[in-house]
């Protein structure tokens, strides 16, 4: 609309578009309940009060309007959905709005993987924006599918979609003032660009120069004390409450009236399951009021305060001038997402999301470039003892522990009786036949081998197995399916998850990535996996900036000395 014509429908000189009668209002500038109408013409909020008239009236009967809710940090790769299944998804839970850090696709296709996450998005009833990745490759001890430049960056935030740098992982580089990390920083900070952080345990003068390189979130804290340090250096504390990782009852205390308005609540990694089964926002919004947090403080926080702080000035608020993003709540206690309107279109109604067009993309992204029939699993045994990653449940550190390994015609092999088990690593994106080969305990399989190509950062392949055959046959079933998750055992495919999209995401709907996801889980049971979800636990164990014991595609990696370690001890 025209800016006279916005003058005109906020005075009541004309018709709106949608009028929303007999609602409650929640006011995220005031922290108010509000009797009043909200009325919508040409997708914008034109007025909240009484005496309006529209095309279309709704009558609340008393419920809730509140914003929409955005999620302002989210790796949508990590729902293994593609952009579009991803809002056909969360949509329905009330979120409108996810600020995305595309760091997983980056890893595996640079630049190009960025810009098939826009081109995935564009035009959906869902705003996706995002920050451009600051860290890949994560490290130098790993075998990633792309490098992305300070120049690259400098690119990437010229984008209009593009809000800022994503989470600078790399805080030594930071503080070592290594000359391309800083680059980076200062492209986003000559664009006037949030940058967000991630500095787990960072404290002291650390901190103090960490922020002042203009670094101003962190959503890795894990104990109050360190989210007041980091709120009292200014920046926004993120409380995350993913699937991996769940920090809100531990960090909720921390906060208060008076600094609530730099608190945000980000999912980080939502897997399939949790979707279906919690929620998205609106589940961490339950939670929070659960735990005692006023229920407007609580909207602000997926609101207003994200809104704000990635400068995006036309949502989070159900105001005058504002995009009609907004949910329609049952109540403000068990927080019932009953309606969705994204720029004043209904898109979700009663738990179901409305039918839309899904954007035209390039499809596949097949980056699987693995030589399988000269794959060789074969660990000659160069000592009696090993260092072996030691699994700790329901946390991605590990042990690292040193144990007998059993020996068979002068070959470490798998020991079921003990659970030490074979890990293999395999480079994906280029070819180099890099195979970086250990041992796990933890995992618990008694037969057959599970492998998968969603591996942080650089997802290369890897497979877990009790013997060679089946963990070749693991790497060949991945490969022919361009990538994903399976599970085998005796030489027969038992589940199977492709993720076609760079090796981490399905095209399917979100019912059905699930229904695999829950074979994959149940076959993992059958083979003897004590653990709830073993495919997650093994996509950590290469992440070689996680303590203490990781493996790559290069080798053993001693996280605590950020260098490799050989395999065997003695």
């Amino acid at each position: 609309m025209q800016l006279k014509d916005i003058i005109r429908n906020s005075r009541g000189e004309q018709k709106a578009d949608l009028l929303l009668k007999n609602g409650q209002v929640v006011n995220v500038f005031t922290g108010e309940i509000v009797r009043a109408d909200v009325a919508v013409a040409g997708g914008l909020i034109i007025g909240v009060g009484e005496g309006y008239s529209a095309l279309e009236t709704i009558d609340l009967d008393g419920r809730f309007v509140c914003p929409g809710f955005i999620d302002g940090h989210l790796h949508i790769e990590s729902t293994m959905l593609t952009p579009y299944q991803f809002a056909r998804a969360v949509l329905p839970h009330g979120t409108t709005t996810v600020i995305c850090d595309p760091h997983e696709i980056a890893n595996v296709l640079g630049t190009s993987g960025v810009r098939y996450m826009l081109e995935a998005s564009e035009g959906l009833p869902i705003s996706i924006f995002i920050m451009a990745p600051s860290c890949v490759p994560a490290t130098h001890l790993e075998t990633a599918g792309a490098t992305l430049s300070s120049d690259d960056i400098a690119t990437l935030l010229d984008h209009p979609r593009v809000l800022g740098l994503a989470e600078m992982m790399n805080f030594p580089g930071v503080l070592l003032q290594i000359p391309e990390v800083l680059a980076k920083l200062e492209a986003a900070k000559k664009r006037g660009m949030p940058v967000d952080g991630h500095s787990p345990g960072l404290t002291g003068r650390d901190l103090q120069a960490y922020v002042a390189a203009g670094i101003t979130s962190d959503h890795e804290c894990t104990r109050p004390e360190e989210a007041l340090e980091k709120l009292r250096a200014g920046m926004y504390l993120f409380i995350r409450e993913g699937t991996a990782e769940r920090n809100l009852a531990d960090l909720l205390p921390v906060v208060t009236a008076e600094n609530s308005r730099r608190c945000i609540l980000v999912s980080d990694d939502r897997h399939p399951d949790d979707l279906m089964d919690r929620g998205h926002m609106d589940y961490s919004i339950r939670l929070a009021v659960r735990k005692g947090l006023n229920p407007v403080t609580a909207i602000q926080m997926v609101t207003l305060n994200p809104a704000e702080r990635f400068r995006l000035w036309d949502r989070g608020a159900i105001a005058p001038g504002y995009r009609a993003d907004m949910v329609i709540l049952n109540n403000l206690e068990d927080m019932q997402v009953e309606k969705v309107f994204t720029g004043g279109q209904l898109v979700a109604d009663q738990g179901q999301t409305l039918p839309f067009t899904q954007p035209e993309t390039v499809s596949g992204f097949n980056s699987m470039r693995i030589d399988t029939h000269n794959l060789d699993f074969a660990i000659p045994a160069k000592g009696s003892s090993a260092r072996v990653i030691g699994v700790i449940e329901g946390q991605i550190v590990t042990e690292m522990l040193e144990l007998p390994v059993k020996i068979q015609d002068n070959m470490a092999v798998a020991d079921v009786e003990r659970d030490i088990l074979k890990l293999a690593v395999i480079e994906r994106h280029k070819g180099t036949g890099n195979v970086g080969l250990g041992f796990v305990r933890g995992i618990g399989l008694h037969s057959g081998a599970i492998a998968s190509t969603v591996a942080h950062d650089s997802h290369n392949l890897i497979i877990v197995g009790t013997n060679d055959a089946d963990m070749k046959l693991a790497a060949i079933s991945v490969s022919e399916m361009a990538g994903g998750l399976v599970a085998v055992d005796n030489g027969q495919v038992k589940a199977r998850l492709p993720l076609p999209v760079a090796g981490l995401m399905s095209g399917e709907p979100l019912e059905s990535v699930r229904k695999e996801m829950d074979r994959l889980l149940s076959v993992a049971r059958e083979l003897g996996s004590p653990l709830d979800n073993p495919f997650m636990t093994l996509s950590f164990l290469a992440l070689p900036v996680i303590p203490a014991l990781k493996l790559t595609d290069r080798g053993l990696v001693d996280v605590n000395k950020f260098d490799f370690v050989e395999l065997f001890v003695s």
